[in-house]
């Protein structure tokens, strides 16, 4: 049976989930440093990459994070080998991944902790399984989404995008991170201004380094 302080813990944990514009866009470097900066400020934390394929680099990176001292699988349950949307790399070795699985999972690591940030696999609709995918999850949930993209022409329109596919009480809840893609040029100057312009109120948030970008987003 699920302890009295389990239950009460499971009901104030704050779920996040770090979605993206594309695949390789920076969501395990921004979930690591939430985790760290969470961890140094006494937070307690858990984070998970549900589901992947490929290499396991961004669970490695994330049980990193966490101090080395989880099990991988307990970071990243589902892994299948092939380089592809988790979907049809499951599909080749003969599995299936649901998302009553995935959302029965992360609600039972959420016992545990204060917060939890889940990574997503690839973009926000890149399939994860049988019958869902990022946006999905993020419904079943209630999470909080926080949407990353490279700060580089294009990131306006990319991220409109994914807040257009979002469910509209998620949208008017979910932090945007735009991270650096070298020396800044115009355009990544001006995109967080811009965004804020067409998007009143969204949490817009601009990876820095030395910023505390765990304060900003994720305040007691």
């Amino acid at each position: 049976m699920t302890s009295k302080r389990h239950r009460e813990r499971a009901g104030t944990c704050r779920v996040f989930v770090i979605t993206g514009t594309d695949t390789g866009v920076g969501k395990t470097v921004l979930t690591c440093r939430l985790v760290r900066e969470l961890r140094a400020a006494g937070r307690q934390v858990v984070a998970l990459k549900p589901v992947s394929s490929g290499d396991r680099g961004d669970a490695r990176a994330l049980r990193a994070a966490l101090g080395g001292g989880v099990a991988l699988d307990a970071i990243n349950p589902w892994h299948f080998r092939a380089a592809l949307a988790p979907r049809l790399a499951a599909q080749r070795e003969g599995s299936r991944v649901t998302l009553r699985e995935v959302a029965r999972f992360v609600r039972s690591a959420a016992k545990q902790a204060d917060i939890v940030l889940i990574e997503g696999a690839g973009g926000l609709l890149s399939p994860l399984g049988e019958d869902f995918d990022t946006r999905d999850l993020i419904r079943a949930l209630q999470a909080t989404p926080i949407v990353v993209c490279p700060n580089r022409l294009g990131a306006v329109n990319q991220t409109l995008l994914v807040l257009e596919a979002l469910p509209r009480s998620a949208a008017r809840r979910a932090h945007v991170v735009l991270v650096p893609q070298g020396r800044p040029d115009v355009a990544a100057r001006s995109n967080a201004a811009l965004l804020l312009e067409l998007r009143p109120g969204l949490r817009v948030h601009v990876l820095r380094r030395g910023a505390h970008v765990a304060r900003e987003m994720l305040p007691r």
